[in-house]
């Protein structure tokens, strides 16, 4: 069993003020939950105006099906087009 951490940090450039991007970032974390077979929050730079840090986790049989499903998520986040992927950090855990 192999559990996928990826944390992705996002620019939201369109919003002027907390609230803004709080929807930008409701609007992306639900897309990801209806699409694809993951857990997902908002996980930094709350504070933050124009970034913003998100978190998805997977449970998985491989490192390949993780992955493929974070390029996925990745990918939608990119058609969704309200926030841009400037950082991306995957971490894979192995459990026998």
């Amino acid at each position: 069993m192999i559990v996928g951490v990826l944390r992705l940090e996002l620019v939201v450039p369109d919003t002027t003020s907390l609230k803004g991007k709080r929807s930008v970032v409701k609007k992306i974390l639900g897309r990801c939950r209806t699409r694809f077979p993951v857990s997902c929050a908002e996980t930094g730079l709350q504070d933050f105006r124009q970034s913003t840090q998100l978190g998805f986790a997977v449970v998985a049989g491989t490192e390949a099906s993780a992955h493929s499903l974070f390029e996925n998520i990745e990918n939608e986040i990119e058609q969704i087009g309200l926030a841009e992927i400037v950082d991306r950090f995957v971490e894979f855990l192995h459990y026998s």
